[in-house]
């Protein structure tokens, strides 16, 4: 019995399949494009083909991300807060706050019991969010995959303060100008997403132990300056990316499981 879960996020599509123990048996990493119902089906082959699996062993699936509504084949859909909170916990037991910076949007959840009780996300611009590192990447000509070994080069990190991705983009403008390093604006940034991150992380109850999931997790230099922001260690996944789909795959093995448990009572 195989359980699938797939994020169609705004940058990326993710899929993860469990098998009947939970374990994660195949996972999958595919570019969104503007035909979602296409995307979703090719993240899900490409897992299957990874797993060696065949689409018939696939019982039931979840979709989640802001393109899970346009998933046919999902079985049930569930919120990005919900499955990124339930895959993180699946990670790591013991987390309270979970902390997504994703392309378009930041998110701070307080987990109690394995389950959500307070969110928040960033309701300014996109400047708090990751995909302002990748315009940043193009305005500094350095590779994306680069910005996170940069960041931590950075001597005296500059840090953006704009709230407005546009303002901002004119503060690296004048940066750059002033002879600023672009290490030390990547720094500059990265302690700019994580000061917004803990204010985020301040509203909806700052606790202990924190798990950071979405892609920046992959970003020493993102994961420094969270840490050093928070002034704590964080739980960071192997594969950050892939937890939302994670979530959404548990989730819907927790549900098949009450379903098929009805069944058998009747």
């Amino acid at each position: 019995m195989v359980i699938a879960g797939i994020d169609v996020g705004s940058r990326y599509t993710k899929a993860v399949l469990l098998d009947g123990e939970g374990r994660i048996v195949g996972s999958s990493i595919v570019r969104t494009r503007a035909d979602i119902p296409e995307v979703a089906q090719e993240a899900l082959d490409l897992a299957l083909r990874n797993a060696e699996l065949e689409r018939e062993e696939v019982r039931y699936i979840a979709a989640t991300g802001f393109g899970r509504y346009n998933v046919p084949f999902r079985d049930v859909q569930v919120t990005e807060i919900t499955s990124g909170a339930k895959g993180a916990v699946a990670l790591f037991p013991h987390t309270a706050c979970v902390l997504d910076i994703g392309f378009q949007s930041t998110r701070a959840v307080r987990v109690e019991g394995g389950k959500v009780k307070e969110f928040a996300s960033n309701d300014k611009c996109a400047a708090g969010a990751g995909g302002f590192l990748e315009r940043a990447a193009r305005y500094l000509e350095v590779p994306l995959s680069e910005i996170g070994s940069l960041s931590l080069r950075a001597q005296t990190p500059k840090t953006i303060s704009s709230i407005c991705a546009v303002l901002a983009e004119t503060e690296i403008i004048n940066h750059l100008t002033a002879g600023v390093t672009v290490e030390d604006i990547v720094g500059g940034i990265h302690q700019s997403l994580a000061a917004r991150a803990l204010a985020l992380l301040k509203r909806v109850g700052l606790q202990d132990e924190i798990t950071f999931i979405g892609g920046l997790g992959l970003q020493e230099g993102m994961v420094r300056a969270l840490e050093e922001t928070l002034g704590r260690k964080v739980n960071v996944p192997e594969q950050p990316q892939l937890v939302c789909a994670l979530g959404a795959a548990v989730l819907a093995r927790q549900r098949l499981a009450r379903l098929m448990a009805v069944e058998r009572r009747r």
